[in-house]
């Protein structure tokens, strides 16, 4: 069985139980997971199981197990500016995620074998986009998804600084997924299990989208947003020191079962391959349930608290500006 965490619970306490655990060991990794509800990447009548540490399922429609991203997410050694692609891309959770560490300048594709999953991606992009007020505390790196099969990428497609691969990779296959990776980039992947298959039992090249340069409307755009981070940031200092708080405690025991995942690190022409620790299976990390469930809330639950301001949100919204300049530093959002 997996870690099954208590009704109630919501995200920002799943993050806590993988931290309190050491699945989520740093600030980078820790808050692109609070940025995005996991829920929101199941279907409706599925959400009671988000937070739940398992994986989840539904016809061609995949999520792994909550503590399986968090130690892909530090595995990969994330930075701003760093090139992405993602193996078998899913429902785009992940790569939004990626997408908050990389920044406006990195380089974010996904390639996902089914083209309905590669729409429901999609779809959950645009919802991120539109409706999130996380959406506003980062400069995001927008992923592309494209629909083909992880082995059949052409040859004349960039490389990338970190690349994962969610399905397994026989090993025969090794070598094509290192040649995926610039100089000095890492990849991790599951090996010797089940390859890819296509959908169509045809081999086709998938072709990734070039990297893109970014326009002078959104360059501006990207500077004009960061000014006001900051003034809002340091108007938050003068008022209130630095607004530092303390992450609530924990007194959990480490979750122990543990499998064993292959990080690559690519230096020149040779390959220095690595282990590091990794729930034991995909659909579940045993132990944490155990460990969740020994330890019984003895203090009163804390009052329901308010819905965090979007202060960047606010503080356009209140600039002497046109209306459709104020939209579009908003990204045309919703809320």
């Amino acid at each position: 069985m997996g870690g099954a965490v208590s009704a109630g619970e919501d995200n920002d306490e799943l993050i806590d139980h993988l931290k309190e655990a050491q699945y989520i060991r740093s600030e980078l990794v820790e808050a692109a997971f609070r940025a995005i509800d996991r829920a929101d990447y199941y279907l409706e009548e599925f959400k009671e199981n988000a937070y739940k540490d398992l994986a989840w399922k539904h016809g061609n429609i995949h999520l792994s197990a909550p503590c399986i991203y968090s130690e892909v997410m530090e595995a990969l050694d994330l930075q701003p500016g760093l090139s992405f692609l993602n193996l078998g891309s899913g429902t785009g959770y992940l790569s939004s995620m990626v997408g908050l560490i990389l920044g406006p300048f990195g380089v974010n594709h996904g390639v996902e074998l089914h083209s309905d999953v590669t729409e429901y991606a999609k779809q959950k992009l645009d919802f991120f986009i539109r409706t999130s007020d996380s959406f506003d505390k980062f400069d995001f790196c927008e992923p592309s998804f494209v629909t083909g099969n992880c082995l059949e990428i052409s040859p004349g497609c960039s490389q990338y600084d970190r690349v994962y691969c969610g399905a397994g990779v026989q090993k025969q296959h090794e070598g094509y997924m290192k040649s995926l990776l610039k100089v000095g980039g890492v990849l991790v992947m599951p090996l010797e299990e089940k390859p890819c298959q296509s959908e169509s039992g045809k081999s086709r090249l998938v072709q990734l989208p070039p990297p893109a340069v970014r326009s002078l409307q959104d360059l501006a755009r990207i500077a004009i947003r960061g000014t006001i981070k900051k003034v809002i940031h340091q108007e938050a200092v003068n008022k209130h020191g630095n607004g530092l708080q303390t992450a609530p405690s924990f007194n959990r025991r480490r979750a122990r079962r543990r499998r064993r995942m292959e990080t690559i690190v690519c230096l020149d022409k040779e390959v220095f391959a690595s282990r590091i620790s990794s729930p034991s299976d995909d659909t579940s990390c045993g132990d944490l349930e155990d460990e969740w469930q020994d330890e019984e809330v003895t203090s009163p639950p804390d009052p329901k608290p308010e819905p965090p301001v979007n202060f960047l949100r606010e503080k356009v919204l209140s600039l002497p500006l046109p209306d459709p300049l104020k939209c579009y530093l908003l990204y045309y959002r919703e809320k």
